[in-house]
């Protein structure tokens, strides 16, 4: 084996360095994801939770990503949601002014 090559294959094969792992990036606890779920059964509390959640930066990122997610999805199905209800009170006000 020819030493360019050798040396080649060290130089792109080596291993990446492995960053340590700080206390934002550790998976949430399962007794964190019961004490939140429990929180969001709060009617208005919720509403403002998700969104400390989601961009409190001393939050883990995994809890702070899938509030995100959750943000996005909320925001989805409202928007969903109010268009159907607006097609169907003009449905309604449309048949009631035919009367």
């Amino acid at each position: 084996m020819d030493y360019n090559q050798c040396n080649y294959e060290e130089q792109y094969l080596e291993k990446p360095e492995m960053k340590p792992v700080t206390n934002l990036e550790e998976p949430v606890s399962l007794k964190e994801w019961i004490i939140t779920l429990l929180l969001l059964m709060i009617p208005v509390v919720n509403i403002v939770l998700m969104f400390v959640f989601a961009f409190n930066k001393d939050e883990k990122k995994s809890k702070s990503n899938f509030f995100k997610a959750y943000l996005i999805f909320t925001g989805v199905a409202l928007a969903i949601y109010l268009i159907f209800f607006i097609f169907i009170f003009g449905i309604i006000f449309a048949m009631s002014a035919a009367l």
